[in-house]
């Protein structure tokens, strides 16, 4: 055999072996703690199985619109309280067992009970009951009117799940997804496979596998290495204009629901005195956070709120950079030679990084922060669920959340019965100018009590191989949406 008829014999193989692939490695910073998207509050879990294997009545699409989920329609009554979803037919979990109106009230009946574990349980306390009217019709009713209540249902903290399974979801969880849950292999990756019994469109890749990496530099060498051909929300941005100008790979950059703050314990003294709370916002300079630790990617803030929102409101310059006032301010409080207290830093980049440059920031008006690096299960023991913690850094990236400010016994314990009224005045009027207005006073409210030291929206940026083709640029909600992933040929 000629050396050209080989060479030519080898390139078709190549290429047919490149056409063939048909499945992904994805790879994300953070691994969950578990599998149960509906007991727990790490975005971890959903940056899995959001959409991929668990759904809901609704869901997110890319452009963040509310579209149908296992609901293929719905009616809404004229006095805005009774829900009646339609559901779709054929539907089953992955384990072969039909989903139908009883799962949709077992999975309600659950996420309301009063030991229900679930993080944004808040968000549907206005639900009084949810009825089966037949197998595919769901009756919801709600004892006042919420206009937010098809948004809140696209949330992954209300996918619909089923008592045939729920004892080990945590560890195997069964959804009615376009991929079913393979195994997970813990500290290392988690396997999905295509759900060939999928009721809707069906995923193009035949199998995706998620890599947990969660040092930056280890991330940079695996993308290099095309050890992973997805990097979703890549933890070092320094390294993104060398991916950008390799032709191997596609950077993506787009918004997030990710509202980046620095939270703080608004009943633990000092932090229970207003004045020492806005001295702390003075302290930061939030642009020299995003260039330092986000190498210029992200957008500042100075309110919970995401400025891509129609409703936005920019306050950052209430809370502007001045260590003077700040100084001042805890003087007035009693602390004029500062204090000191604790900072929890969990494992993403913008915490870890931030928290370096913070730190530094907050000495210089006496601040004395010592600095304590916790994985995301400790931040979720301690900070989330123990409330035992002066400062922490962490990313909110559920959408349009600044209702949790209306929960007193959030982690960061900020209780305000005005603003509690107007949240519950917001969720019962559906005039889009008068919520857009409530939207702009509760964003004024927080940022003139100092509740949090807000910082920057958390910008999306990932990396992938440049044959991909459906990959979300933004982040809606946290979610790595496969389901309309492909390799182009």
């Amino acid at each position: 055999m000629s050396v050209m008829k080989y060479s030519l014999i080898a390139a078709t193989l190549a290429a047919t072996a490149a056409a063939a692939q048909n499945d992904i490695t994805v790879a994300l910073q953070l691994e969950p703690p578990h599998l149960d998207p509906t007991s727990a509050a790490a975005g971890a879990i959903d940056s899995v199985l959001y959409s991929n294997v668990f759904e809901g009545l609704t869901r997110f699409a890319a452009d963040g619109s509310i579209i149908p989920g296992l609901a293929a329609s719905w009616d809404i009554s004229d006095d805005g309280l009774t829900y009646t979803f339609q559901l779709r037919d054929g539907v089953t979990f992955h384990d072969g067992t039909t989903m139908d109106a009883e799962d949709v009230k077992f999975t309600f009946d659950r996420l309301l009970a009063e030991d229900s574990a679930n993080a944004q349980k808040a968000l549907y306390t206005l639900i009084s009951g949810v009825d089966v009217m037949d197998p595919l019709t769901v009756r919801m009713s709600l004892s006042e009117p919420n206009g937010n209540m098809l948004f809140n249902l696209a949330w992954g903290d209300a996918v619909i799940v089923a008592p045939e399974s729920i004892d080990a979801i945590k560890q195997k969880p069964v959804g009615t997804g376009a991929f079913k849950f393979d195994r997970w292999v813990q500290s290392d990756r988690i396997e999905l496979l295509r759900n060939d019994a999928y009721w809707g469109t069906p995923a193009v890749l035949d199998a995706a596998t998620f890599k947990f990496i969660s040092d930056p530099t280890a991330a940079f060498a695996a993308v290099m290495a095309e050890d992973v051909d997805y990097f979703s929300a890549f933890p070092a941005p320094e390294n993104l204009p060398q991916f950008d100008a390799d032709p191997r790979f596609q950077v993506l950059v787009g918004s997030t629901e990710g509202e980046t703050i620095l939270s703080t314990n608004n009943k633990m003294p000092p932090f229970d005195d207003a004045r020492v709370r806005q001295a702390l916002a003075h302290a930061i300079d939030r642009n020299a956070i995003i260039d330092g630790a986000m190498f210029g990617y992200g957008t500042p803030i100075g309110s919970h709120f995401a400025p891509h929102h129609p409703a936005y409101v920019d306050l950052t310059g209430q809370s502007a950079y001045d260590p003077d006032k700040a100084r001042a301010l805890l003087t007035e409080a009693g602390f004029e030679s500062g204090f000191d207290t604790t900072r929890y830093l969990p494992p993403p980049s913008y915490a870890r990084r931030g928290g370096e440059i913070i730190a530094a920031q907050l000495a210089q008006v006496g601040i004395r922060a010592q600095i304590i690096n916790v994985e995301w299960a400790q931040w979720l023991e301690s900070v989330f669920r123990g409330k035992d913690f002066g400062l922490t850094i962490v990313s909110h990236t559920e959408p349009m959340d600044i209702g949790i400010y209306a929960n007193p016994d959030y982690y960061f314990q900020y209780d305000n019965p005005d603003f509690q009224a107007l949240m519950l005045t917001l969720n019962t009027t559906t005039d889009p100018d008068v919520r857009t207005q409530m939207l702009k006073q509760a964003q004024t409210i927080i940022a003139d009590d100092y509740v949090n030291g807000f910082l920057f929206q958390l910008a999306q940026l990932s990396v992938a191989r440049a044959e991909l083709e459906g990959l979300w640029a933004n982040a809606p909600t946290q979610a790595t949406d496969l389901t309309a992933v492909r390799w182009s040929q």
